[in-house]
């Protein structure tokens, strides 16, 4: 009759033979899991690739500022912070006392100047001469006015009295009448000689100048009324109605409808990209992709290399800069939104 070998079992010990199924069972499964491990390392390594680098950059636009040759005061604003204006629109207005005085003195010296070539044309009486003697005589009482007026002003600027305005007026007036009185005497010494050939000569001369005074005048007062060169956007408006202006001050910024996209990349993203390389870019605000054109590349030196990271085998990378432009413009896309780079285009 056969005897239980587990009768002779210590109290609490195991069957040898269970216990080694049970080890055999443990390593199959961890071998099997070793290789399914393995097996999914090998996959992902053959078939995830890595993710592109992410290459960001932001709208920019030209921007004008609207300046001009007259200097005056602001009369009036036509347009508004934010507001779209097409080329030729007008901007702003600009009124100056002084440049008006200007234009009538030249105009006056104009008219003087055909008198007197008229007078020359016609001969010389004795009636146009005392004419033109009168006429002299009345142009140095002017001056000798004019200049007291401009004395008495200059003092009163020296202490703080006037403006430098009234002053600049004083002397305007006064260099006009001086001007006049020059003008005078010549036409009363062109009286006294007769007319002669060369003194014809000289009344058109003077003619072609007085006419020359008027034409400058006019191309100051040209900028009294100031127009938007191109179409765009006014961003900001810098004086307010009734300001003073100097010459050539800034009035408003005009930003352009021309906004293109600016990168900054390191070299070895340039293998695929030149002048009109045509890119897919992704504007995250406006939630679309827009193919630009590349029509800058330029290297921003030194300060802006990428450092190696390795000691050996590895080098630094310099960072260009890229500029890309739709080929039309890109409704609500304005400078300073971010834009991505996404490859060229196939």
């Amino acid at each position: 009759m056969s005897q239980d070998n587990t009768s002779n079992l210590p109290i609490g010990a195991s069957d040898p033979d269970k216990v080694t199924k049970k080890d055999r069972a443990l390593i199959l499964t961890i071998v099997i899991v070793i290789f399914i491990i393995a097996g999914l390392a090998v996959f992902g390594f053959l078939v995830i690739k890595p993710a592109p680098d992410t290459v960001q950059g932001q709208g920019e636009a030209t921007e004008i500022r609207i300046s001009g040759k007259l200097p005056g005061r602001v009369a009036e604003i036509y347009v508004e912070e934010g507001q779209h204006v097409s080329a030729g629109d007008t901007l702003v207005k600009i009124v100056s006392t002084l440049v008006d005085a200007r234009m009538e003195q030249a105009r006056a010296m104009e008219d003087v100047a055909r008198a007197g070539e008229n007078k020359v044309d016609a001969g010389t009486r004795s009636q146009i001469i005392q004419g033109a003697r009168d006429i002299w005589s009345q142009a140095q009482a002017a001056t000798g006015i004019t200049k007291k007026t401009y004395e008495r002003m200059q003092n009163l600027f020296e202490k703080g009295v006037v403006s430098a305005q009234k002053r600049d007026e004083a002397k305007a007036a006064y260099d006009a009448a001086v001007a006049g009185e020059a003008a005078a005497k010549s036409q009363y010494e062109l009286a006294k000689s007769g007319a002669q050939k060369e003194d014809k000569q000289a009344a058109a001369s003077m003619v072609a100048a007085a006419r020359s005074g008027v034409k400058e005048v006019n191309a100051i007062l040209e900028d009294q009324y100031l127009t938007a060169p191109c179409d765009g956007e006014i961003t900001v408006i810098y004086p307010n109605v009734s300001e003073l202006v100097a010459t050539g001050a800034p009035m408003m910024t005009l930003q352009k409808d021309d906004a293109w996209v600016v990168f900054n990349v390191r070299e070895n993203l340039l293998k695929d990209i030149k002048t009109g390389t045509v890119l897919k870019v992704r504007i995250p605000a406006l939630e679309k992709t827009v193919d630009m054109k590349v029509f800058y590349i330029k290297d921003l030196g030194t300060y802006a290399n990428w450092q190696a990271t390795k000691a050996t085998g590895d080098y630094d990378a310099r960072t260009f800069q890229i500029k890309a432009r739709p080929d039309r413009p890109v409704e609500n896309f304005r400078p300073g939104m971010s834009a991505i780079y996404e490859g060229v285009k196939k």
